[in-house]
């Protein structure tokens, strides 16, 4: 019987998939992608069957996985980004446990991180941040008490939140339990799309940074001291290539 392949699709730029995820693709008899946010340029020229889930049930998806793998053919699940971040492939994946369908999970490259690239810098500097927090604002999906924004935000630590552009008034009022205003803030719209749109500024304006640009959704908010890296020197450095700094690679 053939495996279920989940795939992280990357972050949109087509050729941000993964080697081993466009040779399944591309090998694939059947195509189940998410439609609302995978970019359909990743789809052309492939053999398979496509399915678009942006509108289906987890009962719908199921069934066509189920009735492929029977027929004797092998199955790529593309969700956005990677698979580790909000991709829902856990439920997915349980259904299969329950038809003991076999699986595998190939990783992509997150938004998150497509997002700092299109920065041009780290998002942990020395002495500044080493802790990236990855979150989103409590929506119709429940969030634990303990990883509330306002909570979260008391660490001041560098954080990346997802899903949460189209509730700004909240996320602003929740950072500011933690961050001071003049915090550094990016909003990164469609990372790596055509449409992309970068903004930057302090957390007290990100209301109107946010709504000016006209951002709603598929954006990603930075929040952070570390984010002054990418407009100037922070004069840190690691003690990784220090010539002082002495490892198993180098005595």
């Amino acid at each position: 019987m053939n495996k279920v392949y989940f795939i992280g699709a990357g972050p949109g730029d087509p050729e941000l998939i993964t080697v081993k995820g466009r040779k399944l693709l591309d090998s694939a008899d059947v195509v189940i992608y998410a439609g609302s946010l995978v970019n359909p340029e990743l789809l052309k020229g492939i053999r398979a069957a496509v399915y678009s889930s942006a509108s289906m049930t987890l009962d719908e998806i199921i069934e066509i996985i189920r009735k492929s793998v029977e027929s004797g053919k092998k199955v790529a699940r593309l969700h956005t980004g990677d698979t580790s971040f909000y991709s829902a492939i856990s439920e997915q994946i349980e259904r299969l446990r329950e038809l003991d369908i076999k699986y595998e999970v190939i990783p992509g490259v997150s938004s998150a991180m497509a997002g700092a690239a299109i920065l041009g810098q780290e998002l942990t500097i020395p002495e500044i941040s080493q802790t990236v927090i990855f979150t989103r604002i409590e929506g119709k999906t429940p969030v634990p008490e303990t990883e509330k924004l306002s909570e979260l935000a008391k660490h001041k630590t560098t954080m990346v939140i997802f899903l949460s552009a189209g509730m700004i008034e909240e996320v602003k009022a929740e950072l500011l339990q933690g961050y001071s205003e003049d915090t550094p803030v990016v909003i990164i719209e469609k990372a790596t799309w055509k449409e992309q749109k970068v903004v930057r500024g302090q957390l007290k304006d990100i209301v109107r940074l946010v709504k000016d640009a006209g951002i709603k959704k598929t954006a990603l908010i930075y929040v952070g001291q570390s984010l002054r890296a990418s407009e100037k020197s922070s004069g840190k450095e690691s003690k990784l290539y220090h010539r002082d700094f002495k490892h198993g690679f180098r005595k």
